[in-house]
């Protein structure tokens, strides 16, 4: 009813049920602050949890309490957010960028090479629907993304041909479905009572589609998913380990790479905000600290001429 996105509602139903399980099962109304510091504690000292992992469980307590017991949690002393370090992002070099997409095949070497080239988050890639693709005018646009803002970022030229085969692809696996009875597609929204022909509408096609439908059961229709975004991440990690490539990379580690890549090119701070979609610039400057460019980019004493 509030319009949280359903990866915010699942993970709050997760630590809301966690919640109640460490309390041995009681109801959350026979809970109060003390019980939800002894929680949050648990998660810092036992469990070792990240601070924004932390901060999210707190959320779903907060959440919990204030709007569906209405027993808002008082500003007690320790049920405070936990304070996040000062975290770099994870950038790879080009040339590793480079090795770990010539491991990758298939779907998901076009779903990374987008995540790279048009700066894309893991599930704004898996979202793309054909309609948002502009092959002419080389423009991508996200629907709903981070904070159900739309954006538009660009189309790499020496993917237009790909991305054009891809479209005729899915275009001729979406005609055979709808000639075997199925083909339908979910709709966001009421739009699929707004417009009940366009469930089964090339145009709002996933662009990497599942290889399987599934059976809809209050509708009986058999409905296509997007390529499921665990598929990818897999994909990606062991890519990175056949590349022999040293640091963590995660699908996201593409975007990360994106934003410092065009900012060691030159371009304007305020054009890459647009196409990562940041509501501030402090939070796109973030890449900046990763850059020897600028104030910080200083030569080390041990490079200068020692005479």
């Amino acid at each position: 009813m509030r319009r949280y996105s359903p990866r915010t509602v699942q993970a709050y139903a997760r630590w809301v049920l966690a919640y109640i399980r460490f309390h041995d099962r009681r109801h959350p109304r026979a809970l109060g602050p003390e019980h939800v510091r002894a929680y949050l504690t648990y998660l810092a000292r036992v469990r070792c949890v990240a601070a924004s992992t932390q901060n999210q469980a707190l959320a779903a307590l907060q959440f919990l309490y204030r709007d569906v017991l209405e027993q808002p949690l008082p500003s007690a002393r320790g049920i405070t957010p936990a304070k996040r370090p000062h975290v770099l992002p994870n950038v790879l070099s080009r040339e590793d960028v480079r090795n770990v997409l010539a491991e990758l095949r298939g779907t998901t070497r076009l779903m990374a090479l987008l995540l790279y080239g048009s700066g894309l988050r893991l599930m704004e890639c898996c979202q793309l629907r054909l309609k948002d693709v502009d092959l002419v005018r080389g423009e991508l646009l996200v629907r709903r993304g981070k904070g159900g803002r739309d954006r538009v970022t660009m189309v790499p030229a020496s993917m237009r041909i790909a991305l054009e085969e891809q479209v005729r692809r899915v275009r001729r696996l979406h005609y055979r479905r709808v000639q075997a009875g199925g083909g339908f597609i979910e709709l966001p929204g009421a739009f699929d009572r707004k417009s009940s022909h366009a469930m089964r509408s090339w145009s709002w096609c996933w662009l990497f589609p599942s290889q399987v439908e599934y059976l809809h059961e209050p509708s009986g229709q058999r409905r296509t998913h997007h390529v499921h975004a665990t598929a990818l991440q897999r994909a990606v990690s062991a890519a990175a380990r056949r590349a022999g490539v040293a640091q963590r990379v995660g699908c996201h580690t593409f975007r990360h790479s994106f934003a410092t890549h065009l900012l060691e090119s030159g371009y304007d701070i305020r054009t890459v905000q647009e196409l990562l979609g940041h509501r501030d610039v402090s939070t796109t400057m973030l890449y900046t600290h990763v850059l020897n460019k600028g104030g910080l980019g200083v030569r080390s004493p041990l490079d200068m001429d020692m005479r």
